[in-house]
């Protein structure tokens, strides 16, 4: 029995370290695709970030950033798009006169005009005008080998030279630039590109891109450096980390990007119609000391971008929102590579040693917990920290540990279950069966000490009766009888241990535990006296020679489980010292006049389930005190010759 139990524990064992081996390597495999994500998981990611996004709301707007817009009440007032440079003159003057401390333009003077020295004077009169350039990748958008006029907006200052081998901005083949008069008088030239993810959303800014051996700055960046004073050599790349500026640093990937800090949906920040500031409708202070974009609003010009909060904001007012960022310090970083994996190994491992002892439905509940609380750390950390932390692979780690670990234990149940019904069904009835398949633990097939009731049930004068008959007639007639012994005792819930010949041997309190085990023995016994009974007469009817046959009921303590040749036939079965009384007991019917007899185990377990006032009142005579063969202390048994209820 030892080696049994200690064979089920090792089983036990080694079915747990298989569901730590099934979590570890889940684990594993969400840790390298975390490092190196696929398209699907990436995309997850974002929507996760664009959650965040959305549950963050709105911000308040950096009041230091204001947007003049070419909107559908300056297209009305002016003319129709695009219009001539000396509006853009006039509009140059009036803002100048407010004092803002830099005016940028979101809108591209690449093509020549009369007026292009007109709009150059006020670029220079103003003095702290930018311009766009937008490049070109893989095409021919604008003039190759425009290198020496961005050569003096070019970032030169880089730390950690040895690390830039391993930078990888994103490479334009060509620029599409302002009119070199323009150009001149500007402060400075940024490019307006932007690279929206695969799913069209604009997440990521585009903080540097690399064109013939220079890395030039977007124009966001050179905005804000210019309103805080900061001087296009004071600008310091950290190839791979980020951009130092002043007391400003702006984490970047490798790629040169930055994560964009939307403040809002459309309309947060001020905007003021172009037509409202040429018409001197706009008081100066609300344009003091500010930075000034100057974008288009209408949805007539197309300069529509879609982001976490809106399907359709002006590109204009993505920059104010990355420019406002960087001037308030309130950037988003993404947490390193090593908090993501730490995270995302420390949560899968922990999941998986809960879950390597548990069932279904409470496993379930800790993987929805586990994924709840990293759903709401990664919120949290977003919300306070402003930091983004990957939300996909940790989900998906748990959710997957959880499926291949259920996945594994129902194989493993479903084959227990198959063995269970395969080992039980001709045992007991299909209702049990169906119980200990639900329970398996109850069968403790690797042995175990159970209180139990044996009958045996042995036809008398079976041997003479054979010699007297036909094999047919033999076979015939003690099949009829055992079937409908059988019925009587699956009827009763008993285990059908086995035919020996003419011999049954039944138990109860075992495989599933039965409280009631004698009683339910003493009436299957009576019963199929009773029905015993009944077939002698209809045998005698037919003018066959009638069996009968002696009943023994024994209670106690016996060994059950599967024993046997391992590997060869193992049956389902119990010993022990009462099993061996109850055979010697049936036998002594043979002696006395009664069929059915019981000992006084038997009777002081029925007396035992029931009180008094509840027990039913069997008629229990005592037969005889014997000592059975193996047995050196006498025994009582008594004869039961039906029930009433009291």
């Amino acid at each position: 029995m030892m080696r049994q139990r200690l064979t089920e524990d090792r089983m036990t064992r080694r079915n747990q370290l298989h569901r730590c081996l099934i979590g570890l390597s889940v684990t594993l495999l969400f840790a390298f695709l975390q490092a190196t994500p696929p398209a699907p998981l990436a995309l997850m990611e974002n929507k996760l970030l664009d959650m965040r996004f959305l549950l963050r709301g709105a911000v308040p707007a950096n009041d230091d950033v204001v947007i003049v817009t070419i909107d559908e009440k300056s297209i009305q007032s002016i003319g129709r798009w695009s219009w001539d440079r000396n509006v853009f003159a006039e509009l140059l003057y009036t803002l100048t006169d407010a004092e803002p401390s830099v005016i940028t333009f979101d809108v591209i003077f690449s093509e020549p005009s009369a007026l292009d020295q007109e709009l150059a004077q006020a670029i220079d009169y103003a003095g702290n005008v930018l311009l766009p350039v937008v490049f070109d990748f893989g095409g021919d958008l604008g003039r190759h080998g425009a290198g020496e006029q961005l050569d003096d907006f070019a970032l030169r200052q880089v730390s950690h030279p040895e690390r830039f081998r391993e930078y990888r901005p994103i490479t334009a083949d060509s620029a599409l630039l302002p009119r070199p008069e323009l150009a001149d008088m500007s402060m400075g030239l940024g490019h307006i590109n932007m690279q929206p993810d695969r799913d069209g959303i604009l997440r990521w800014e585009l903080m540097l891109i690399a064109h013939d051996d220079r890395l030039l700055p977007s124009l966001t960046l050179l905005t804000a450096a210019m309103h805080k004073g900061v001087a296009l050599d004071q600008i310091i790349v950290d190839a791979g980390k980020g951009i130092s500026m002043a007391d400003t640093f702006i984490q970047t990937d490798h790629f040169g990007r930055m994560l964009i800090p939307y403040y809002c949906p459309s309309g947060t920040f001020p905007h003021y119609s172009v037509a409202d500031v040429l018409n001197g409708d706009i008081p100066p202070e609300k344009l003091a000391n500010k930075v000034v974009l100057i974008g288009a609003t209408a949805v007539g010009i197309y300069d529509l971008r879609v982001t976490p909060f809106s399907a359709a904001m002006p590109g204009v007012e993505k920059h104010a929102s990355v420019i406002g960022g960087i001037l308030e310090n309130k950037l988003l970083t993404q947490a390193p590579l090593w908090i993501e994996t730490l995270l995302l190994v420390c949560s899968g491992l922990l999941l998986t040693l809960l879950l390597r002892r548990t069932g279904a439905i409470p496993s379930l509940m800790l993987t929805v917990t586990f994924s709840i609380g990293i759903t709401i750390l990664a919120i949290l950390t977003f919300l306070k920290g402003q930091t983004w932390i990957n939300l996909s692979a940790p989900l998906l780690n748990c959710a997957s540990i959880y499926t291949a670990i259920m996945a594994y234990s129902f194989r493993v149940e479903e084959r227990s279950s198959r063995y269970i019904k395969h080992l039980f069904s001709s045992y007991v009835t299909e209702r049990v069966v169906h119980e200990l398949i639900h329970h398996p633990e109850m069968a403790r097939l690797g042995g175990a000490r159970r209180e139990v009731s044996v009958l045996f049930s042995d036809i008398k004068g079976f041997t003479s009766f054979s010699e007297k008959h036909s094999p047919q007639e033999v076979v015939t007639l003690l099949n009829e009888y055992l079937s409908a012994m059988t019925e009587i005792i699956f009827r009763w819930e008993g285990t059908l241990d086995k035919f020996v010949g003419d011999e049954i041997m039944v138990f109860w309190g075992a495989p599933m535990p039965q409280p009631d085990h004698a009683e339910r023995a003493v009436r299957c016994a009576l019963e199929m006296r009773k029905r015993l009974e009944e077939m002698q007469q209809e045998w005698r009817e037919r003018g066959v020679e009638p069996l009968d046959a002696g009943i023994g009921v024994n209670s106690g303590k016996v060994l059950v489980g599967n024993i046997g040749a391992e590997g060869k036939k193992m049956d389902y079965t119990i010993i022990g010292d009462h099993v061996n009384l109850g055979a010697r007991v049936e036998a002594l019917t043979r002696n006395y006049t009664t069929p059915i007899l019981v000992t006084e185990h038997t009777v002081a377990a029925l007396r035992g389930n029931h009180t008094e006032q509840t027990v039913p009142a069997y008629t229990l005579q005592e037969v005889d005190r014997v000592t059975v063969k193996g047995r050196n202390e006498a025994v009582k048994i008594f004869t039961v010759a039906g029930v009433t209820e009291a």
